[in-house]
């Protein structure tokens, strides 16, 4: 059949190019008839139309006998239900609330600094000392009152105990006792001043104030940061209040440092910001290798949206049509089962995330879609699947 066929086409070749010898194409031109011209022109065009639509048909007929005859190439992927997941990206900064400067609480002269910047501390360990301008001198003599006072005391109260001597007198002794304990404690909590301790576990990033610095009350005197306890804090539109909560997944880069960490919303604000209509979220950030620094920018991709059964497609293979319609090609056996061919499926889509959309109405588990090749083929065209 398929030399039938050829012969066909070899035919209709040879009587498009013969014909009249007089009316030949170099006969007219030689002529300078400009009617015979016009005339002779649209004889080969209407006869090359002819031509090509002979020639379709025939291609169409050994595309039938003939598999590989003309058979655009494709890959497919067969569609099964996955979890798709949508992620909003925000930019932030890290910060840490352990991060402060430690001031002089009491004016003198620095004269003890026991710490080196980039030294771990623990809470609550002596930093330096401030000179306490004879307060010690003066805690001295306000304890040697004290002890009289109490050694008063305890003998008035035995006579008092004993009946002998008057209340007042009792009275008067106790309360001279009582007051200068509460001068010496007031004494040692000023003096307590004149040490400067770690607020809280950290690193000594910057030392502010040397050795030997006369302070003044709030003067400056070193920055404490903990690199433990850090967080980003990211203002999230408010269209997406419902969709965010505490726990929300969060996936968090660093470009800087090329590293990126899997965690969580630690905080969610109830407070809308009416200047940007937004509201913060907080995000807690694992600092293990300590390269995380304060002010460092990040990116947040935060998981908006999940769906645990869809079906998802690349972007590239999705078209759209007049009506605004999305489609893509399918690809599926002939009514013969001999060939496979490619079907135009109008479908529904949802979310898209990164070259991935959701296929929500159109395609069952199962079907094979066309990739490579979607641009190319045509609703019902015979295709060759390349495995």
């Amino acid at each position: 059949m398929r030399k039938t066929i050829l012969l066909t086409v070899f035919s209709i070749v040879m009587l498009s190019c013969g014909g009249d010898k007089k009316n030949s194409t170099e006969d007219v031109i030689a002529s300078g008839n400009l009617e015979q011209l016009r005339s002779k022109r649209a004889d080969i065009v209407k006869t090359a139309d002819e031509l090509s639509k002979e020639l379709k048909k025939i291609d169409d007929a050994i595309g039938l006998i003939d598999a590989n005859h003309k058979q655009t190439l494709i890959t497919t992927t067969t569609a099964k239900d996955s979890e798709f997941k949508h992620y909003l990206e925000l930019q932030a900064q890290v910060e840490t609330k352990e991060n402060i400067v430690v001031n002089a609480q009491l004016g003198g002269i620095l004269e003890q600094l026991s710490v080196k910047e980039g030294q771990r501390v623990s809470k609550g360990q002596t930093l330096g000392r401030i000179d306490d301008g004879g307060l010690t001198q003066q805690l001295a003599q306000l304890e040697i009152q004290a002890t009289l006072a109490k050694t008063t005391f305890e003998r008035q109260k035995n006579l008092w105990d004993q009946k002998i001597g008057s209340e007042i007198q009792y009275l008067q002794a106790k309360s001279t006792y009582e007051a200068q304990n509460k001068s010496v404690q007031q004494l040692k909590k000023q003096m307590a001043k004149t040490v400067v301790v770690a607020p809280f576990s950290g690193v000594i990033d910057d030392i502010i104030s040397e050795k030997g610095s006369v302070l003044a009350p709030g003067s400056p005197v070193l920055r404490i940061i903990n690199l433990g306890n850090m967080y980003l804090e990211a203002d999230v539109p408010e269209k997406y209040l419902s969709e965010i909560k505490r726990g929300t997944e969060v996936i968090v880069s660093f470009p800087m440092l090329n590293e990126t960490i899997k965690t969580q919303i630690s905080l969610v604000n109830n407070n809308i910001n009416p200047a940007n209509r937004s509201f913060k979220v907080q995000v807690q950030v694992p600092n293990k290798s300590g390269l995380i620094k304060p002010n460092l920018s990040a990116k947040l991709n935060i998981n908006d949206y999940s769906n645990k059964n869809v079906i998802t497609v690349p972007l590239s293979i999705i078209s759209e049509n007049a009506e605004g319609e999305q489609y893509l090609y399918i690809a599926e056996k002939t009514a013969d089962s001999k060939h496979t061919k490619a079907k135009k499926v109008i479908v529904k889509t949802g979310k898209s995330q990164g070259d991935l959309i959701e296929i929500l109405e159109g395609i069952s588990d199962g079907d094979l879609i066309i990739k490579e090749g979607a641009r190319s083929v045509k609703d019902g065209q015979v295709v060759s699947i390349i495995k």
